[in-house]
């Protein structure tokens, strides 16, 4: 077999490929076995039909047909492997010649990867939020904590701001009511936000017995995104009493005497969740910094290929999931589908890029990663993804994911290597140390896991 590479433009070749007659010999010996299996004639045991009489009943042209489909790929592969190229999708495959006997001649279009020159980035600079915790971040952390805690008791009067009630919901489209448009029994706190538009202002002022209607669009179900006649029964008012600030409330609601240490140690987690965003946020602006600095042509054919899946996944599963279609969705983020598109595209081109150039600092610094650190980001993929590790890597292992998410690892060390070679400041000019090499990795995984997510998820 003798193969020649053309260079179409930088992220597309066309291979070349003469195979000789001789080396079709074992994908001929498979397409007359096969066909012997698959064909009955008379005089002759099935499997037992001479190669000279599946040419004259059935032609030499079937045979040969089936031994090129068998034959490509290897050839193909072949062809691949010699030139060291590293392919991105299925070629395109054209036969330009087949002579029984004599040679057969095919041509193969086929998207690859670009070569990169990755520039010095010792000199990339950025700037992030600093740290900063302030007394009024302390006491909305211990009110949310003295939210969580706080006990309801049935009053007696009109239901206000911050009560509990207890409610049945009726919901009519067109006249009708909605087979999922019933519920009750459901508890609501009134001013949370977390049920239709309108209700509170319909419960503000009714004691329990009391009913009001009121017209809100629907966010989920059957009917979602249209309007809906939502009749509201109260059923109970409870009013929220949220116990005292002092050392027995520390006690009850943590493993602290007393509320100063309870305060001290709400300063230092949010200290800490501060500082793994502000992490994260040099990750970030680092990678921009870095895309901007190398050239990377992006395959056709692999961008098209990324914005639809972005598309399927966002229409077929997260739309899905909450009762909306595309054009329902971008009515709601008030967006025309022209500026989706952009969007779409923006987001599919930079996507790719990262994973193009991390993926060649992997390569330059010949940067491994070990069962550890796998197993380490498998975890938190699968806190993330709601499912136990177990389940998490069974399915990982299942959907053949493995090397997805070694990549992910290798490319978060690839980015990790190049915020520590960069100047990291916060706003107030202070130089930021990201010294915890762990956390520094972990941030960045899940920063370029954010630019290839759709089409890495297990």
């Amino acid at each position: 077999m003798k193969s020649a590479v053309e260079t179409l433009n930088p992220t597309r070749v066309r291979l070349t490929v003469e195979v000789p007659f001789e080396e079709l010999k074992d994908s001929l010996d498979a397409a007359y076995k096969k066909i012997n299996q698959q064909v009955t004639v008379k005089g002759f045991r099935k499997g037992k039909i001479p190669a000279r009489v599946i040419d004259q009943r059935f032609g030499r042209g079937a045979v040969l047909e089936e031994a090129v489909n068998d034959a490509l790929p290897k050839f193909y592969t072949e062809a691949v492997n010699e030139a060291e190229l590293a392919v991105l999708g299925q070629p395109e495959v054209d036969i330009t010649e087949l002579k029984d006997g004599e040679t057969l001649n095919f041509t193969a279009e086929v998207d690859i990867r670009p070569a990169l020159e990755i520039p010095d980035f010792s000199g990339i600079e950025v700037e992030v939020d600093a740290v900063e915790v302030s007394d009024e971040d302390i006491e909305k952390s211990v009110e949310q904590l003295r939210e969580r805690f706080a006990s309801t008791s049935p009053v007696e009067r009109a239901a206000q701001d911050g009560d509990v009630v207890t409610i049945d919901l009726q919901a009519k489209v067109d006249g009708e009511v909605l087979e999922d448009g019933v519920a009750e029994g459901v508890s609501y706190t009134i001013g949370s936000g977390e049920l239709l538009d309108g209700i509170d202002e319909a419960v503000k002022g009714l004691e329990a017995g009391g009913e009001a209607t009121f017209t809100s669009e629907l966010k989920g179900g059957s009917a979602a995104g249209k309007e809906s006649e939502v009749t509201v029964k109260v059923t109970q008012v409870a009013a929220r009493e949220l116990p005292e600030l002092d050392d027995e409330f520390a006690q009850l609601a943590s493993e602290f005497d007393t509320l100063d240490e309870l305060k001290a140690d709400s300063r230092k987690r949010l200290e800490n969740m501060k500082q793994y965003d502000q992490a994260t946020q040099a990750q970030e602006r680092v990678l921009e910094k870095l895309l901007e600095l190398v050239e990377v042509p992006v395959p056709e054919k692999l961008l098209e290929d990324e914005i639809n899946t972005r598309k399927h996944n966002l229409e077929h599963h997260q739309l899905g999931q909450m009762g909306l279609d595309l054009a329902k969705y971008l009515e709601i983020q008030g967006k025309t589908e022209e500026e989706f598109d952009a969007e779409t595209n923006e987001a599919a081109v930079k996507g790719i890029k990262t994973q193009f150039v991390l993926d060649e600092l992997v390569k330059r610094e010949n940067l491994n990663v070990n069962q550890e650190e796998l197993t380490e980001h498998l975890m938190r993929r699968a806190a993330s993804s709601g499912m136990s590790p177990d389940q998490f890597a069974q399915a990982v292992v299942e959907g053949g994911q493995v090397p997805l998410l070694v990549g992910e690892v290798a490319r978060g060390k690839a980015l990790a290597l190049v915020v520590e070679a960069a100047t990291v400041k916060d706003t107030n000019g202070e130089v930021i140390d990201l010294d915890d090499e762990e956390e520094a990795e972990e941030a960045a995984a899940e920063t370029t896991e954010a630019e290839v997510e759709e089409k890495s998820e297990a």
